[in-house]
């Protein structure tokens, strides 16, 4: 598979030593009107919890962050939802998404002008027609049969437990994979497979946390749709496809990194 497009089985959902490369990236509106909400949204198999470790950070900066619900039904009415709960937060909003959540975001911030920038964390960016299944990545842990990755329930996807434990977050502490394997959100197929309507990272300042050993949407891959959107990349060596849990300092920099662009 190619890093970018192409044909691709499912996408989904992400030490301490980090590296930073940056490009240039679009210039952010002029007075942003006040301090940003930040706003994060979860992938696939993953749930609001999950930015547990950027919320308590961001809120001991002085930080309204919210962490909302992805229904990870499908890709169009996610990002419906998505861009509902963001019409009912005043001033600028710092829009970030994990895995799956990226291309969430990507298309829930199309049109709004309170969206100042987009924060990608081990996750999707797609182009307009791009699905989130079709970015995986040639080396992704899931080019396998479906068989092997997935427990199917009618049109519900769960990870198999060796998936999730050894390939999905593999950098977890000790028994920590396997309660959020047994915790997991399902995801619906469509969520993978649904077209993307918008690239909001055309116009949109972004920014991008990779996992250095992310073996679910592959660091090839991600900075892939790094460049394409001119962000600015943090690499996090070592970091699985869950950077957010087990590296949640490095993306809460790269949160503030935004902000502080923003304002």
């Amino acid at each position: 598979m190619k890093a970018i497009g192409g044909a691709a089985s499912a996408i989904v959902l992400g030490l301490l030593g980090t590296s930073l490369t940056a490009s240039a990236a679009p210039a952010a509106p002029a007075g942003c009107g006040g301090k940003p909400t930040i706003v994060l949204v979860h992938g696939a198999w993953a749930g609001t919890s999950s930015w547990s470790g950027e919320v308590s950070r961001l809120q001991g900066r002085g930080y309204t962050a919210r962490a909302i619900a992805n229904p990870l039904r499908g890709l169009t009415g996610d990002a419906a939802s998505v861009s509902e709960f963001l019409k009912s937060v005043h001033g600028p909003v710092v829009l970030v998404g994990h895995s799956y959540g990226g291309a969430v975001i990507t298309n829930a911030a199309a049109g709004n002008t309170n969206v100042k920038a987009l924060v990608y964390v081990d996750a999707a960016a797609p182009a307009v027609g791009e699905t989130t299944g079709g970015l995986s990545g040639s080396g992704s842990a899931l080019n396998q049969n479906a068989t092997v990755l997935f427990d199917k329930v009618g049109t519900d996807l769960y990870l198999k437990q060796p998936v999730f434990v050894h390939s999905f977050g593999p950098d977890l502490a000790p028994g920590q994979a396997d309660v959020l394997w047994a915790s997991q959100r399902s995801a619906a197929t469509a969520a993978f497979s649904t077209p993307s309507k918008a690239a909001a990272w055309e116009s949109i300042p972004s920014w991008y946390v990779i996992g250095g050993a992310d073996k679910i949407i592959t660091p090839a891959s991600q900075e892939s749709m790094a460049h394409r959107a001119k962000a600015h990349i943090r690499t996090v060596p070592g970091g699985s496809h869950l950077t957010l849990i087990s590296h949640p300092d490095a993306v809460t920099d790269q949160i503030l990194a935004a902000t502080e662009h923003v304002c």
